[in-house]
């Protein structure tokens, strides 16, 4: 059973109320992380983003960046594209396991600019017009088209992106909050995202620097938008919709079991690392640092239990299952089509298109910061996703 996303922002708006959003996070929204936060007050849920071209090329590609189960909705998936025929291609290979896909056209991160992804497209609204067009004449009208992007400096041009974008089509856009240049840590420009919610027809999803629910319903309050995102705040603290303020100790537990239930489809990379950034607040310098040392799931589930369950003796409500593993039969006629294009090794670590690609080829000490200027953010680092979320 799919959710029309469309109605899904119909609904808030009768509810004078928001949307709460988990964003895209490259490795990190995954199927499992969807399902946690969707126990905790995470209306809608965005898969990471994954490049077009590679997934219409690689069957590896496709199998490790897009794993989904029977109870996996309402979901959006996010590609990063730069010419139709892939846009239009991955849209149609994902549309009978997801309620919509998205455009990206934020990533301010080099490797994507390099290759005209992210926001490289805010330079060619010709083509961002294209893209966003082609697929929404593609696809059922039920099935979403959303774009992504950043504000720029001066207001008149935000305000022009965004209604030329309302005029392609889309059912909705996500604008976040700072331009490319800007850091995570930066401030919002508050005042011009409520200018683009007063001024756009279509609803619109705010993004950027969202800690707290308290965050969220503030910046609502102000901008009387249809939706708040969220990236590094829910990814410290999966429960952020609840008003938690730290990871609570059942949402570290049903991590656990989700995993448990997951058999081969969680890497350990993604649950350690998940559980990294949950125990931020928990865990004491001392043991934080030998936490970052283990390196199996026994290692890691034993430490959980002596050091942080210890007094946890209670009941992890379940409201949304995790259900069975879809086995995706992806379109053979688009896939042959593309497969002949593989071009080797000439992308980032993280989407190699070729048969080098390996999905845990990262690995690093994952409580420290590897952010070393605005283009060099490593994949681990909890900081790269209010500055680029992907």
């Amino acid at each position: 059973m799919r959710t029309n996303v469309i109605e899904l922002f119909e609904d808030v708006k009768r509810r004078d109320t928001f949307l709460k959003i988990c964003a895209p996070m490259v490795r990190y929204s995954k199927v499992q992380f969807r399902t946690l936060v969707k126990n905790y007050g995470v209306d809608l849920c965005f898969t990471p983003m994954i490049l077009a071209d590679s997934f219409c090329q690689n069957e590896k590609a496709r199998s490790n960046e897009f794993i989904t189960t029977t109870n996996d909705t309402p979901l959006i998936v996010q590609f990063a594209a730069n010419n139709v025929d892939d846009f239009v291609d991955a849209s149609q290979l994902v549309y009978p396991y997801a309620d919509g896909v998205d455009l990206n056209c934020g990533c301010p991160q080099r490797w994507a600019m390099k290759d005209g992804y992210g926001c490289a497209l805010l330079s060619r609204p010709e083509l961002v017009h294209n893209l966003l067009r082609s697929v929404r004449n593609n696809l059922p009208s039920h099935f979403s088209v959303s774009v992504k992007v950043r504000i720029f400096q001066d207001l008149k041009k935000t305000i022009t992106m965004c209604q030329q974008l309302e005029q392609c089509g889309v059912n909705f856009m996500t604008v976040h909050g700072r331009t490319p240049l800007q850091k995570s840590g930066d401030n919002i420009d508050v005042e011009m995202l409520k200018e683009v919610c007063d001024l756009v027809k279509i609803p619109v999803v705010a993004n950027g620097g969202i800690k707290s629910l308290y965050d969220a319903e503030q910046l609502y309050s102000t901008l009387n938008c249809d939706g708040i995102m969220v990236a590094d705040g829910i990814l410290n603290n999966p429960a952020l919709f609840t008003g938690a303020n730290r990871t609570p100790l059942y949402c570290v537990k049903h991590w656990m079991n989700l995993k448990d239930s997951s058999d081969d489809k969680i890497t350990f990379q993604c649950y350690h690392h998940h559980l990294v950034f949950m125990l931020g607040k928990i865990l004491t310098k001392k043991q934080k640092q030998e936490f970052n040392n283990l390196s199996d799931f026994d290692e890691v589930d034993v430490y959980i239990k002596k050091y942080v369950l210890d007094s946890f003796d209670g009941d992890v409500e379940v409201n949304h299952e995790l259900e069975n593993f879809v086995d995706c039969e992806f379109n053979s006629k688009i896939t042959l089509k593309h497969a002949h294009k593989c071009r080797g090794c000439g992308k980032s670590i993280c989407y190699c298109i070729c048969t080098q690609y390996d999905y845990d080829s990262n690995k690093g000490n994952y409580f420290k910061s590897f952010v070393t200027n605005n283009d060099g953010i490593d994949f681990m680092d909890s900081n790269m996703f209010d500055e680029c979320n992907l």
